[in-house]
């Protein structure tokens, strides 16, 4: 049975429309209203473990929208005292995804309140679940299964992403994304079983750029994992350079209102890089400049060949390891000091941890080219009392990495290590 909330939510919902024709500057946000007012929403499936919302989202040329969200927390899963406050987290899928409710299950099984929104203006096929109560994959979804929405949004192509850019902000996909992320945020802190203070947000290539975004504009998240995403995409080999460089002067408008890279400075909240040594959407260089911005502390961790998707994405056992430690107390992930190397190639790294670690290993490379193409090679390092030790690093070398993991068979990584030409 549907559930609404409109007798108590619709006054906020209609007021928006009016701040349409305040400025529209791209890659400015109205940050104190996207935090202040709780959006419209209704809840359609309560009383099932994974719940579907739907919740006003940002105008399009002055209409109002709607975005699809999948909800799941303990009290949903039914494993909630009366009273008890749980953390939250904010779930942002990549290009070609939507609101997996795969993604809200794993967290509401970690004992976390979680919402996935849509951001094309679709809603996928509703969750099933097996006779044990056991939820039958996202997988056997396909893309042609996700219906639009009446009230939809902008979609998420090149053309929202990229091309719109210029005039207002009205039809431009990064303005809608990050607003409508930061509206989930505000309603999730808003549920009475969800602890505002102890909120986070992790997102997956498109959605980890977004993630750089949000948590550049919006301080009240704990904790951000951008995966894959990052900025500087106007530079090097990223895959998203050709379609900037074809803006022509509107090149230059767009890096300022949307690359990561002009707001990254901003951002205060700690974080966990996740990427790898041969991604191509993402690539190790602009990753490297991008996580140097942040005006927080930062792990990283930067596994060789990642592979590149939403389930690799949201896999790592260290992304819940760095969440709880900041949310709930949980035992910390290592922290990696600065890398020393000697002039006979012998690396040097210092580090700190409540876990023992198991081992280390120096990642290096020596190839030119597309860093995709790239062949590295991988020394085993010796962990000593707050110290890796790594040999052999050659000084054609161009770049590198040192890898330590802990008895969790958890990883973490220096940040990564360049040659100068």
């Amino acid at each position: 049975m549907m559930k609404h909330f409109s007798l108590f939510f619709t006054l906020p919902f209609f007021a928006i429309l009016p701040f349409a024709s305040a400025d529209e500057t791209p890659g400015t946000w109205p940050i104190s209203r996207l935090q202040s007012e709780v959006p419209a929403f209704s809840i359609e499936d309560e009383g099932r473990p994974i719940q579907s919302i739907l919740y006003a989202g940002e105008p399009v040329d002055g209409k109002p929208t709607e975005v699809f969200a999948f909800y799941a927390s303990p009290k949903t899963l039914r494993n909630l005292n009366e009273g008890q406050k749980v953390p939250g987290i904010v779930l942002i899928h990549g290009g070609g995804g939507t609101a997996f409710s795969d993604w809200v299950w794993l967290w509401a099984q970690r004992g976390y309140a979680a919402i996935a929104m849509d951001l094309s203006g679709r809603r996928p096929p509703a969750p099933t679940f097996r006779a044990d109560g056991g939820k039958v994959p996202d997988a056997n979804h396909s893309r042609e299964d996700r219906v639009r929405l009446e009230k939809a949004g902008l979609d998420h192509t090149h053309a929202e992403k990229f091309e719109s850019i210029g005039g207002t902000r009205d039809d431009d996909w990064p303005y809608h994304a990050v607003a409508n992320v930061m509206k989930a945020h505000t309603l999730l802190r808003s549920f009475a079983e969800v602890d505002p203070d102890k909120t986070a947000v992790t997102g997956i290539s498109w959605g980890g750029y977004t993630t750089c975004l949000v948590a550049s504009l919006d301080d009240r998240f704990k904790a951000a994992v951008p995966v894959y995403g990052c900025g500087f995409l106007h530079e090097g080999e990223s895959v998203q350079k050709p379609s900037i460089d074809a803006l022509g002067e509107r090149r230059e408008a767009w890096i300022a209102a949307y690359d990561p890279s002009s707001h990254l400075g901003k951002c205060t909240v700690p974080t966990l890089w996740v990427n790898g040594t041969h991604d191509k959407h993402y690539v190790l260089d602009s990753y490297a400049k991008s996580y140097a911005l942040v005006q927080a502390p930062r792990t990283v961790r930067i596994e060789p060949r990642m592979r590149h998707g939403h389930q690799p994405g949201w896999e790592p056992k260290e992304i819940g390891i760095f969440v709880d430690s900041l949310l709930i107390g949980g035992t910390p992930l290592p922290k990696v000091g600065g890398m020393s190397i000697s002039a006979d190639g012998v690396v040097s790294l210092p580090y700190e941890s409540k876990v023992p670690l198991v081992k280390a290993e120096l990642h290096y490379t020596s190839d030119e080219g597309l860093r995709t193409e790239r062949k590295w090679e991988t020394l085993p390092a010796v962990v000593q009392k707050g110290k890796v030790i790594a040999e052999g690093l050659p000084p054609e070398a161009n770049t590198w990495i040192v890898t330590l993991t802990d008895s969790r068979d958890a990883m973490v990584s220096s940040e990564a290590g360049f040659a100068k030409r």
